[in-house]
């Protein structure tokens, strides 16, 4: 249920998306063509658009929240993926380190 409202909420997003790049803006922007005598007048497309967008957000937005809730409701363990962890080697002998003087810091181990 989640993937699939999730694979909703991308579509919603890109057609959201769309249709704000196809509104005319102030400067021109990407908007539909400038003749009367096309598929809808400058008019009807601006108002089919702005609706548009509205009810694009008003979805976007309903399923954000039903996309939260039901990611706050599934609690699942959870899991680790240890197929990447190495086999842990054999515990080695601890390293040699040189005599060390009264009074010293201890030693760094010696290179083998």
């Amino acid at each position: 249920m989640f993937t699939f409202l999730l694979i909703v909420q991308t579509i919603i997003a890109a057609s959201l998306v769309g249709v704000i790049l196809m509104q005319r803006s102030e400067g021109g922007g990407l908007g539909v063509g400038g003749s009367s005598a096309g598929f809808m007048t400058a008019r009807g497309a601006a108002d089919f658009l702005t609706r548009a967008t509205s009810v694009l957000g008003a979805l976007f937005v309903i399923l954000s929240i039903m996309l939260a809730a039901i990611a706050g409701v599934t609690r699942e363990a959870p899991t680790i993926d240890t197929s990447l962890v190495k086999d842990q080697p054999a515990q080695t002998a601890p390293a040699k380190t040189a005599p060390q003087a009264p009074g010293q810091q201890p030693a760094v181990p010696l290179a083998q």
